[in-house]
């Protein structure tokens, strides 16, 4: 199991993850180093504790937003597919209708033939 270590708050921190995640693991360090400086900048040092705790919320605020659009989203999604299934069913009923109408005027256009020909 690799040990990485990442900076937070330009402190270093060792962290252990699994094998071909690093690269990611110091992405998410930064993303976290990054509402940490911007923490920094509207409230100040209160200390590390306080600052990533501070961090892990606002990251998990952002989760939970994003979630919820995606909640809403996928909530759209399958009325828009069963908005689509039943206008995709009036269309087959549209075509059987349609269908029958004009296998009804054919039928008739035939009986106005035959009499056509018999008189």
């Amino acid at each position: 199991m690799p040990l990485v270590n990442v900076m937070v708050n330009n402190r270093a921190y060792t962290i252990a993850c699994d094998d071909g995640e690093e690269a990611h693991l110091k992405d998410l360090a930064a993303e976290v180093d990054a509402k940490v400086q911007e923490l920094l900048g509207s409230v100040g040092q209160v200390g590390d504790q306080r600052l990533i705790l501070m961090a892990a919320l606002l990251l998990a605020d952002e989760l939970h937003a994003a979630t919820t659009q995606i909640e809403a989203a996928k909530r759209e999604l399958a009325a828009e597919r069963e908005a689509r299934a039943d206008l995709n069913g009036r269309i087959a009923q549209s075509e059987s209708v349609a269908a029958d109408v004009l296998e009804n005027a054919v039928k008739r256009i035939e009986g106005i033939k035959a009499k056509l020909n018999a008189a």
